[in-house]
């Protein structure tokens, strides 16, 4: 399996996509443009689900479902809304379907024709405020803070499995306030839950930022985000909090009577990730021998392997595997126990490996007798014979170190790729020999994003928020690598999935 996964330095592209079939996360479906999750992949998301879900719970906020579908007319009431998404929307015309002439294939029936043609969701922000108008009258129907874990559409022409395809799996928090102080501050709060999980439990480091208006959600006032750095040198967008304002209230005349009986449009957020987060996992620790998983996200975060040749071996062997289960489990550790005669040991070690499983113990008769086991660590490719006595511990422990070694070895690359630049040749020279984050003074204007983006294919990723352009060094004046004009400080470019 590892032989058949592209060297990242021979084609790092190729190298992804191996990575993602042979670790057996995602294949290509017979739709252009959409994936089948697999279970390996599945898992991880379900893993991320339970994460965020967890974070969104603990803050106030509960699961709702709303409709697939959303009626035409709901998409043209936000009018910067319906520019964003117009050219992405996959629309529903006719109910069903009749046998064509002389009995040859299929076409839509005529006579159901639908009265108003259908939306699949690309986001979900219009069919919620029409509700949320129902809802909504006095200030003491607010805050509403409602998550969906659910799949949107958005008619992609150039996909890649995970990173961009025309459907994906998606979690979308939207929620109305009273005062606009209370929508920012949950804006934020959302910002801050997707950077503890993207550092904590996917071991990514990521950039907070706020968007520049070419690059804001549309119908957004403000949309923060969090930036990642991938091993190849590109940015990726991991997850987007919006502050909505009331724009979509307005929208959908979603009125309130605040404590003073006056008629007050309601305040909006919106945020969201995707199964993009899998992507990005792929790109930001595998090697080239496969996956590589951080273990707060793995199911299988260790796994057993026996090892023997005649029945009185097997009988010891698995005796004593059974009781290593049966301690992990004990200890919370997601263990699994590969008792399969199908494949050889070897076979195994090789599977596991190129599915990224942070820890795999060997165990042979001679280990049974010398009461020991083989302890080898996926992250750094180490074996280590390790007492039987005190497994628990010793595996909890070695978890750990991986799950923050993955966040460090991260880390130290970010810095490393992170360049602050003062001139546009030096600019464009660090984008074609080295790449990663650039940062270089900007002077607010659309058009000298336009030009730099059109120029060089890097864009604006974000521009740092205070505490972050702080730690970047980013915080002092300067003036734009083009115009000379003043800039209060540096922003992160990039060029990016």
């Amino acid at each position: 399996m590892a032989d058949a996964i592209t060297s990242r330095a021979e084609d790092y592209s190729q190298w992804y996509l191996d990575v993602v079939l042979n670790a057996k996360l995602a294949d290509y479906s017979p739709v252009r443009g959409s994936m089948i999750i697999r279970p390996n992949g599945y898992a991880l998301w379900e893993n991320m689900q339970r994460g965020l879900d967890g974070m969104f719970k603990e803050t106030g906020h509960e699961n709702a479902y709303f409709p697939l579908f959303i009626p035409e007319s709901f998409m043209a009431k936000e009018a910067e809304h319906v520019e964003g998404f117009a050219k992405e929307c996959a629309v529903v015309t006719h109910s069903r379907l009749m046998v064509g002439e002389n009995g040859q294939g299929l076409m839509p029936d005529p006579a159901s024709k639908l009265e108003e043609n259908l939306i699949v969701r690309p986001t979900s922000e219009t069919i919620i405020w029409n509700t949320y108008a129902k809802w909504i009258q006095s200030w003491r129907d607010l805050p509403i803070l409602i998550n969906q874990w659910a799949n949107v559409v958005r008619w992609e022409m150039r996909t890649r499995l995970f990173l961009r395809t025309m459907e994906f799996l998606w979690q979308e928090g939207h929620t109305a306030h009273a005062t606009e102080a209370e929508a920012m501050e949950e804006t934020l709060k959302i910002l801050d839950i997707y950077t503890t999980f993207a550092q904590d439990y996917m071991a990514m480091p990521v950039i907070r930022g706020v968007k520049t208006a070419s690059e804001r959600f549309a119908g957004a006032v403000e949309t923060f985000c969090i930036e990642a750095l991938m091993q190849d040198g590109k940015a990726l967008q991991a997850g987007t909090s919006h502050f909505l304002g009331q724009n979509f209230a307005k929208a959908f005349d979603c009125t309130f009577q605040n404590q003073n009986n006056e008629l007050e449009y309601a305040w909006a957020t919106s945020w969201g990730v995707s199964t993009r987060l899998i992507g990005g996992l792929v790109m930001t620790h595998s090697d080239d021998q496969g996956l590589i998983l951080p273990p707060r996200l793995a199911t299988k975060q260790a796994v057993i392997i026996p090892i023997y040749r005649k029945d009185d071996e097997k009988t010891a062997v698995m005796e004593v595997a059974e009781r290593m289960v049966r301690e992990l489990k004990d200890a919370g550790v997601g263990v699994h126990l590969d008792a399969r005669e199908s494949q050889r040991p070897g076979w195994k070690f090789n599977e596991y490996e190129v599915q990224g499983v942070p820890l795999r113990l060997a165990l042979g008769p001679r280990d049974v007798k010398n009461e020991k086991v083989e302890l080898a660590r996926r992250d750094t490719r180490e074996k280590e014979i390790v007492p039987q006595a005190g497994l628990a511990e010793r595996v909890t422990r070695t978890l750990d170190e991986i799950q923050q070694g993955l966040f460090d070895r991260a880390l130290a690359f970010r810095q490393e790729m992170t360049t602050p630049v003062d001139s546009y040749d030096a600019f464009q020279e660090v984008l074609e020999e080295k790449g990663g984050f650039v940062l270089a003074h900007w002077d607010g204007t659309a058009e000298t994003e336009a030009r730099i983006k059109d120029e060089t294919k890097a864009t604006i990723r974000c521009i740092p928020l205070e505490a972050e352009a702080a730690s970047l060094s980013a915080d002092e004046p300067g003036e734009d690598l083009l115009t000379g004009k003043p800039s209060s400080g540096r922003v992160v470019f990039a060029r990016a999935y």
